[in-house]
């Protein structure tokens, strides 16, 4: 059985939230992003009609109304889903979609500094319907702004796509990591059955609330067994698995077996035969309603990024957990020990080419070895946010100018986004770095990877407005993401 539907990254099942509404008084903004699908009551609250979704008042003056939801997930939308289900002459006319990808956690007022693409133009809704937009934009986002036009009522809204993770902080500690989970970007890409529970549900945070919570298969009736093959959020090397029976206590399987293979460049199709795979887990007996854990039995020594997990003969799984690192990981923490061990001289050398400061460099290099690479980064932050004005400057000034053909391989690799940029696009820039300049009196600088020219000008123009001691400050945020990003360069060459 191929799997043809994605997760839903908005759900509350996996996280998501309603971060703010600009009104929500007949409905609640929450219940846009409820797990179960909406349903109808012939009820009256104070406010009106009970509605299972979020429905603002009638707007009397001209705009529009607005919320903000923030993704359980991070990951790429390949599809959205405005359900207007049970509001039948209450539903938005039309409705868009603006998407961002922001770091950490901020609020719903720090988003407005963030850049907002729209992924969905003002399109016409139909009520008491799922209104179906396909969604053609590649790059990870963390945060949906739906707007309706020019109000009402919207029951769920689905953000439908698969996990796209920042692996950097799981990567940096070198700890074991679920490469299964969801979060992790794991997924379920084909089963063989799945007729009582999802497959996916295998992979979602937390505990199984009962066996609907889990992947369960019908009862076999002929000769065979049931499958399921995973796809890990990233390859590496298995330590340990987990394999959870919560709630299944007269339908678990008998016994389990797991294969491991890379899988490169191998189709779905290709996956089901017997080529690539090799025993990770070998076939091992299982317990209704119990976590088994499993450490020792595996066999972790090859890099893995597919599972085939066999259950004989059928039944059902609450949960698989994956624990393994990632080749990064390792290779970060491989490389670690060779810098550590760099005489301070050569050391110092080459943390300069991460940041033209000579200061930053020599206290950060005081410190080698490192216990690892979190350690690091967290050591250039406190020592970059104790340096001042001058040691900033100096480290701007080892920069080329945004839009610059010029500069070391990193400087370039990080301004790919203007390769292909259109040619008034570019022009801007440059009249734009010229303008800064004298407004301010160093030059420009932006973590520009992963930003296209479009998004640096318009970075540029908003700042162009700061205060010049507040600018230094942003500009100095600025600095530290690349120089986060430069030290794990550096340790990757190594």
């Amino acid at each position: 059985m191929a799997l043809t539907h994605f997760i839903d990254l908005a759900s509350e099942r996996v996280g998501g939230s309603v971060m703010a509404a600009n009104d929500e008084f007949f409905a609640s903004r929450e219940n846009l992003v409820r797990a179960a699908d909406p349903v109808e009551k012939d009820e009256y609250v104070l406010t009106g009609k009970w509605m299972d979704g979020w429905e603002t008042r009638r707007r009397r003056e001209p705009g529009h109304d607005w919320c903000i939801v923030r993704l359980g997930l991070r990951g790429r939308v390949r599809s959205l889903v405005v359900d207007t289900a049970f509001f039948r002459g209450n539903y938005p006319e039309h409705c868009s979609v603006e998407a961002c990808d922001a770091a950490g956690h901020p609020s719903a007022a720090e988003l407005e500094t963030q850049t907002w693409l729209e992924i969905i133009p003002r399109s016409p809704l139909q009520g008491d319907h799922k209104n179906a937009f396909t969604v053609h934009h590649d790059r990870p986002v963390t945060h949906l702004r739906l707007r309706i036009y020019p109000d009402g009522g919207v029951a769920r809204l689905r953000a439908l796509g698969e996990a796209a993770p920042d692996w950097d902080e799981r990567d940096f500690t070198g700890e074991l990591v679920d490469l299964a989970a969801l979060e992790s970007g794991g997924r379920v890409l084909e089963c063989s059955d799945m007729f009582f529970g999802d497959a996916h549900n295998m992979l979602m945070p937390g505990g199984a609330r009962d066996m609907s919570d889990g992947w369960e298969t019908r009862r076999r009736r002929g000769d065979g067994h049931d499958w399921a093959i995973v796809q890990l959020g990233a390859a590496g090397r298995v330590s340990r698995i987990h394999v959870d029976t919560s709630h299944f206590k007269g339908n678990a399987p008998g016994q389990i077996a797991i294969e491991g293979c890379l899988g490169e460049g191998l189709g779905q199709g290709a996956l089901r035969g017997d080529g690539p795979w090799r025993p990770l887990l070998p076939r091992t007996r299982l317990l209704p309603h119990t976590l088994h854990r499993f450490a020792s039995e595996i066999d972790g020594r090859e890099r893995v990024r597919h599972l085939r997990v066999h259950v004989y003969p059928d039944g059902g799984i609450a949960r698989l957990r994956v624990w393994g690192r990632t080749d990064r990981s390792e290779r970060l923490m491989l490389a670690l020990g060779r810098a550590g061990a760099l005489g301070p001289d050569r050391l110092r050398e080459a943390l300069v080419r991460a940041c033209a400061s000579p200061r930053w460099a020599a206290a950060v290099a005081e410190d080698a070895p490192w216990v690892d690479v979190a350690t690091l980064l967290d050591r250039s932050d406190q020592v970059w946010r104790s340096l001042g004005r001058e040691d900033w400057l100096a480290a701007f000034a080892g920069h080329p100018r945004i839009g610059e053909r010029s500069g070391s391989t990193w400087s370039q690799r990080e301004q790919a986004g203007t390769e292909g940029a259109r040619a008034e696009v570019m022009q801007a820039l440059l009249d734009g770095n010229q303008a800064y300049e004298q407004r301010f009196g160093h030059i420009y600088i932006v973590c520009a990877s992963g930003k296209s020219a479009d998004e640096m000008l318009a970075d540029l123009m908003r700042r162009m407005h700061n205060d010049p001691d507040v600018e230094l400050v942003v500009a100095s945020e600025e600095q530290r993401k690349i120089t986060r990003l430069r030290l794990i360069k550096w340790l990757l060459e190594q």
